[in-house]
């Protein structure tokens, strides 16, 4: 008997010196996350840094065919071959009810992916589900190049969008766990980069197709997609998984081998960073359990899952349908079709410069300043542009409220757009990070399905013909997701996901994150696993 008791002692001890080895380590790599450098985090993580961009062009892909649809619309070959002649402009026009239809066929395909990508990333990883997608891509894009109906064009844009709705999820989901705390923020930020790249593209290969004659003008536009599934596939292939995903499904080796592709640090390093994963997944554990989409909603998930859907839906409710793709505004307001599409290109340009120069502001100001800013901004934007359209038609107005599109552009491409991809990556609980960024992502398609439906009935000729009023009720929307953002959205920069899981669990004001001071370390007694 005594035996017994000296083995059971034996083994408790061991235990105990084990947890204090593993927390010892834990601290190790936190303190080291907080005392790099963006410098020295990019010499040493350069190889993370490189497969996160890769991951995350995968949504060039969506950017380009979401800006190839809504600026179809006001496409000459485009409107003659899906649309109706319409006598009142004496031009071609798609109805409001078919450019609602085929702008939200790949928003609901893109939802249903989404949803679907929740499961299937956190049963197969985020590699395999995305290599899985670029080959099914490679084939859906047949429909939309051959496409003779609207029925069939519809169909493509929604089998096209369930592709889309994995890229957009898994971009900033495996950047926020690949890269370091120094290099988060950017990479997660890049992902709004890839959007612009792929508007940015987009407008230019429209204004150069606007010479083609007949079916090729449009059909050329679609093409041009195939250049992308097939290298992204083959580059993808040699990418290492997430080290995250590894330790939450007990790979803890494979975890290891994957930390020695994304950096050089060496296997001292591998060790205190596997620590670091598995301490913060068990304090999560602690905290709150389950990994479904019902958890989500549950205890202090509740909250995390309120600011990332507010922050996602944010990008729509602060009127991008109206002002990110202005040109079908432009045609409408009077401005040439020419002209309209060199504002386009224009338009994604200024975009594309806005979301680097928000890396740089980034750390400068921090989330919660820039996302807050720029939604205050934007709102009053819209209200200008509005009240210049109800004074005036003259040619001075219209190119007037142009400018003022291109400024809203600007801003919501150096705040609003790039820092809500940071926000929800950072925000979201590991254990629910597949599901809570595809979750929030659906919401913001719902919304933009809402406002794709609302957006051409306001807008559209054959319908309400407000013009530049609409930005009336874009204002008002902005207005609300301002106000939501200064009482609810927390600052998370320079947090380890150790600290944000503890913050939550103390409830921490949103207005006080930036401030507080937290110790993971300090209280063990704090993590109790909790009572079911």
């Amino acid at each position: 008997m005594a035996d017994n008791v000296e083995k059971q002692t034996g083994s408790q001890h061991v235990e105990t010196s084990n947890d204090f080895s593993e927390t010892k380590a834990a601290r190790i790599a936190a303190a080291e996350e907080h005392q790099t450098t963006l410098w020295q985090a990019l010499k040493t993580n350069k190889k993370a840094a490189m497969w996160s961009i890769l991951l995350s062009t995968t949504i060039v892909m969506e950017g380009y065919d979401v800006g190839l649809i809504y600026q179809f619309f006001g496409y000459p070959s485009f409107a003659r071959t899906f649309g109706a002649y319409d006598l009142a402009t004496k031009s071609y026009q798609v109805s409001g009810p078919w450019q609602a239809g085929l702008a939200n066929g790949a928003n609901a395909g893109i939802i249903i992916g989404g949803f679907a990508n929740g499961f299937l990333s956190q049963r197969y990883g985020y590699k395999r589900v995305c290599l899985g997608s670029l080959f099914f891509m490679n084939w859906f894009l047949f429909l939309l190049f051959f496409a003779k109906s609207r029925t069939m064009l519809l169909v493509g844009q929604v089998l096209c969008g369930l592709t889309w709705g994995v890229f957009a999820t898994t971009g900033p989901a495996y950047a926020s766990e690949v890269t370091p705390l120094a290099l988060r923020g950017y990479m997660t930020c890049y992902v709004n980069l890839c959007w612009a790249i792929g508007q940015l593209i987009a407008a230019g290969v429209l204004y150069g197709c606007l010479g083609l004659n007949g079916a090729w003008s449009w059909r050329f536009c679609y093409a041009v997609q195939w250049a992308w599934p097939l290298p992204l596939f083959i580059l993808i292939l040699f990418a290492p998984e997430s080290p995250w995903w590894l330790v939450r499904n007990d790979r803890v080796e494979d975890a290891q081998k994957a930390l020695s592709q994304l950096d050089n640090k060496g296997p001292d390093s591998h060790r205190q960073t596997l620590a670091q994963i598995t301490r913060t997944l068990k304090m999560e554990a602690a905290i709150e359990s389950g990994s479904s989409y019902f958890d989500c909603f549950k205890g202090t998930d509740l909250r995390r899952t309120e600011i990332i859907c507010m922050t996602f839906a944010g990008q729509v409710m602060s009127g991008s349908a109206f002002a990110y793709g202005p040109t079908y505004f432009f045609e409408q307001a009077g401005i040439s079709v020419n002209n309209a599409y060199q504002i386009a290109v224009g338009g994604t340009g200024i975009a594309f410069i806005g979301t680097v120069l928000s890396w740089f502001l980034l750390t400068r100001f921090g989330r919660r300043t820039l996302y807050l800013g720029g939604m205050c901004t934007l709102t009053c934007l819209l209200l200008i542009v509005g009240i210049i359209a109800s004074a005036s038609s003259s040619s001075g107005a219209k190119w007037g409220q142009a400018a003022l599109c291109l400024l809203w552009l600007f801003t919501y491409s150096t705040t609003v757009g790039p820092i809500c991809y940071t926000i929800i990556s950072e925000t979201s609980s590991l254990r629910l990070r597949a599901k809570s960024v595809c979750l929030s992502r659906n919401v913001y398609n719902i919304a933009n399905v809402i406002a794709n439906v609302i957006e051409p009935y306001l807008i559209n000729p054959t319908e309400g013909n407000l013009k530049g009023k609409t930005a009336y009720f874009w204002f008002a929307t902005s207005f609300i997701a301002a106000v939501w953002a200064f009482f609810r959205l927390p600052e998370c920069q320079g947090r380890t996901y150790e600290e944000l899981d503890l913050m939550f669990h103390r409830k921490v004001p949103a207005r006080q994150f930036g401030t507080y001071e937290v110790d993971p370390y300090e209280n063990e007694i704090e993590l109790e696993p909790r009572k079911e």
